[in-house]
C-alpha cells in the first residue's frame, strides 16, 4: 500500500467519526455502557473477516501487556465518556466540546522527542479554549453565564474524553509496530468491559425501533469499528501530518451532520464556537499543513 492510499484510508476515518454524534443521539435511550458493548462486539467482527484471507493474521494479538492496556483504555475509556456526554447534555454542544481531541494531539505532540511547544501552538490552544468556554456558558442549558447543573456530568464526560482520545492518538504513534489486526483485539476486550459495566450499573433498555437497531449497526460497523482500522493504518503507513490537520474538520463535519439530521438548533453561539475550536486547531498544526 503506498503512503497516498494509506492517507485516504486514513481520511475514510474522520468523514465515519463526523457521524458518531448523529447516530449515537439516534439509537435512543440505550445506557452508555450498553451502546459501548453492542457496538463494539460488531466493531470487532470487522477485523475477523479480513483474517479469513490472511492465514496467522490473528497472530497480532499477542502484544505486550502496556499495548493492551494503551488500546483497550484509549478505546474503552473514551467511548464509554463519549457516550456519556451524549445522554447528559446537550449533543452539538458535548460534541464540539469533546472535539477539543485533535488540537490536543498537536499539543502532546508537541512535548514528544525532537518536538517543541511553539507560540502558534499556544494561541491554538488558547483559541480552542475560548470555544469551549463559550459552548458551556453560553450554550444550550446555560443562562446568565452560569451552566445548567443538568448538564455538568455530560460537560465533564466530554472534556475528559477528548484528553483520553488525545493521548491515545499520540501514544500510538508510538507504536507504529504494532499491526492494524490488534485492534480487533482491542474492541473484543472493550465490549466485553462494557457489558461488565453495563451489568453493574445500568438498567437494559433495548431499541425500540427499525432505526435505532440499524443506528447500532451502523456504528458497528463505522465509528465505532471500520474507522479504527482505518485511522491505524492511516497513522502507520499515511501521511501523518496531513491527517492530523484534516481531523480539525471533524468538529464542524459532525456539528452539521447533527444541525441537518435535526438533533441540534443552528445557532450563533455553536456556530462560532465551531469556527474557535477547528479554527484554533488549524492555527495550532500550521507545521503539519507547511509540512504536508
Amino acid at each position: 500500500m503506498t503512503q497516498n492510499s494509506a492517507t485516504l484510508v486514513g481520511l475514510s476515518a474522520i468523514v465515519m467519526w463526523s457521524l458518531l454524534a448523529m447516530l449515537t443521539v439516534a439509537t435512543g435511550r440505550i445506557p452508555a455502557f450498553q451502546l459501548a458493548a453492542m457496538t463494539f462486539a460488531i466493531g470487532a467482527c470487522v477485523g475477523p473477516l479480513t483474517w479469513l484471507w490472511r492465514p496467522g493474521a490473528a497472530q497480532a494479538l499477542r502484544q505486550p501487556p502496556f499495548v493492551w492496556l494503551v488500546g483497550v483504555g484509549g478505546l474503552f475509556g473514551y467511548h464509554a465518556l463519549y457516550f456519556l456526554a451524549l445522554r447528559f447534555a446537550p449533543p452539538a454542544e458535548a460534541g464540539l466540546l469533546n472535539y477539543l481531541w485533535p488540537l490536543l494531539i498537536v499539543l502532546f505532540s508537541a512535548f514528544l522527542p525532537g518536538e517543541a511547544l511553539k507560540s502558534h501552538h499556544v494561541i491554538g490552544a488558547l483559541l480552542g479554549l475560548v470555544g469551549m468556554v463559550l459552548l458551556v456558558l453560553g450554550g444550550k442549558g446555560a443562562q446568565f453565564g452560569h451552566i445548567a447543573p443538568d448538564y455538568i456530568p455530560g460537560f465533564a464526560a466530554a472534556f475528559c474524553a477528548a484528553f483520553i482520545w488525545g493521548g491515545y492518538s499520540v501514544m500510538s504513534r508510538r507504536l507504529k509496530a504494532v499491526p492494524t489486526d490488534a485492534v480487533a483485539g482491542f474492541c473484543l476486550a472493550t465490549a466485553v468491559l462494557a457489558a461488565l459495566c453495563h451489568l453493574a450499573l445500568e438498567t437494559t433498555v433495548w431499541p425500540q425501533t427499525a432505526l435505532q437497531w440499524g443506528c447500532i449497526i451502523a456504528l458497528g460497523l463505522g465509528p465505532v469499528g471500520a474507522a479504527f482500522y482505518a485511522w491505524d493504518i492511516g497513522m502507520k503507513r499515511g501521511d501523518i501530518r496531513l491527517l492530523g490537520a484534516l481531523s480539525y474538520a471533524t468538529p464542524l463535519l459532525s456539528t452539521g451532520f447533527l444541525i441537518l439530521a435535526g438533533f441540534a438548533e443552528p445557532t450563533p453561539v455553536l456556530a462560532i464556537s465551531a469556527v474557535l475550536i477547528a479554527g484554533g486547531g488549524l492555527i495550532a498544526a500550521r507545521d503539519m499543513l507547511k509540512r504536508s
